[in-house]
């Protein structure tokens, strides 16, 4: 195999014209091909994963002397191809993923344990972002004893979880670590390290229940005008419309196949990525019109049957669930709605508030959200302010205000 950066380089921009990618992204990457011929060729001519490596952490721009994260991108990116197509002979455009699933422990013992545990949440058939979410906490608690010279788990102590728990503090709010606690919790109890269990339960970390905030009438109306118009894509009217009028979870939007839809009985039938359960949704006329109009008019020819693909080649499904939110949040601005995190996660609870004041009973609520027990959707009961203001009791008669 001829290993040159520039043979390589011819292999991959074929590649990517192949797979319809645009003509500025594929000359970013001839820019980038052409700033590693030069890298490499200074080292001998061939091109290695280790000079690649090298290459990548280049990240420093010689015109402002500062980190550029753009060039990390970029030379990260063709580094990640190009080292495929050395490995295995072939070029993988597939999307890279967001981050790296933040610490990792790197000693043997801890790596061991950490392969024990996703091993045994696999088995366990746990949704894919909970197994994703349990193992982040549990990488980062055994990178953090790494940290202060702890190899092994006997080595821990109770105070190790207060001082792991302390230090998140500089990136999360207090409030939320109580998702922290939630998932740090089942890694403890699968070591049998009860201590350290209880060392959790005496954090004292409880779950905040604030009122939560919804979608007002009129900001509803200017975005569903938005999604029928031609002022967004049809996918991204068909993704904001599902969210807001099912309530349906990010994962579950970005994992939904065509075979999911029943245009004939007009309803969606999926399986819940966090709980397993199945559920089945009334496709609203809207939803349905506009679904139609993406799948027909708009989704590009791909052997991939996720329902809704990236708009930019490769066309594969989307990658998370920040593609989302980018989705439904470039429609609220387009919609002329501002300042609103528009998330899956408020439009979740804009649709339960709307069953809700609907006098939908709970249990259908819980049905249609997808909870695995009706004890969640009490949360909801905090957005009925109409509801809620007929329990407050009249004032008696000579009391003060």
């Amino acid at each position: 195999m001829d290993t040159t950066v520039t043979q390589i380089g011819t292999v991959v921009v074929a590649e990517l014209r192949a797979a319809g990618y645009m003509e500025s992204t594929i000359g970013n990457y001839e820019k980038s091909i052409k700033a590693l011929t030069g890298f490499v060729e200074q080292r001998g001519g061939a091109y290695t994963p280790l000079l690649g490596a090298e290459f990548a952490s280049m990240t420093t721009s010689p015109r402002t002397g500062r980190f550029s994260s753009q060039r990390r991108f970029d030379y990260g990116r063709l580094v990640s191809v190009f080292d495929t197509y050395v490995n295995t002979g072939r070029v993988d455009l597939s999307p890279r993923k967001r981050g790296g699933g933040g610490a990792r422990p790197e000693s043997s013992e801890f790596s061991a344990l950490i392969r024990a545990w996703e091993t045994d949440m696999d088995d366990r058939g746990l949704a894919p972002a909970t197994r994703a979410a349990y193992g982040r906490v549990a990488r980062s608690y055994l990178a953090f004893l790494e940290g202060r010279g702890v190899l092994s788990l006997d080595g821990a102590n109770a105070a190790s979880v207060f001082e792991f728990l302390e230090s998140l503090l500089d990136r999360w709010a207090k409030s939320s670590l109580f998702w922290v606690v939630s998932n740090f919790r089942p890694f403890l109890a699968f070591t049998h390290r009860m201590d350290l269990v209880d060392a959790v339960n005496l954090t004292g970390v409880k779950r905040s229940h604030g009122i939560l905030a919804v979608l007002s009438d009129n900001d509803a109306e200017l975005v569903v005008q938005a999604c029928m118009s031609n002022v967004v894509s049809a996918r991204d009217g068909a993704i904001t419309l599902l969210a807001l009028t099912t309530g349906l979870r990010a994962c579950d939007i970005i994992g939904m196949r065509l075979t999911d839809i029943d245009w004939r009985g007009q309803t969606i039938g999926i399986v819940q990525q966090k709980t397993n359960n199945p559920l089945t949704l009334p496709l609203p006329a809207l939803v349905r019109a506009k679904l139609a109009a993406y799948v027909l008019d708009e989704r590009p020819p791909s052997r991939d049957d996720h329902v809704f693909l990236r708009s930019v080649a490769p066309h594969t499904r989307l990658s998370d669930h920040a593609s989302i939110y980018t989705v439904t949040a470039r429609t609220f601005r387009k919609a002329g709605v501002t300042g609103i995190k528009a998330g899956t996660l408020f439009l979740r609870h804009s649709a339960a508030s709307r069953l809700l004041r609907a006098a939908v009973p709970l249990p259908t609520i819980s049905a249609v959200l997808g909870h695995s027990s009706p004890e969640s959707t009490n949360l909801y009961l905090s957005v009925d302010e109409d509801r809620l203001v007929d329990c407050v009791l009249a004032l008696p008669k000579g009391a003060r205000p």
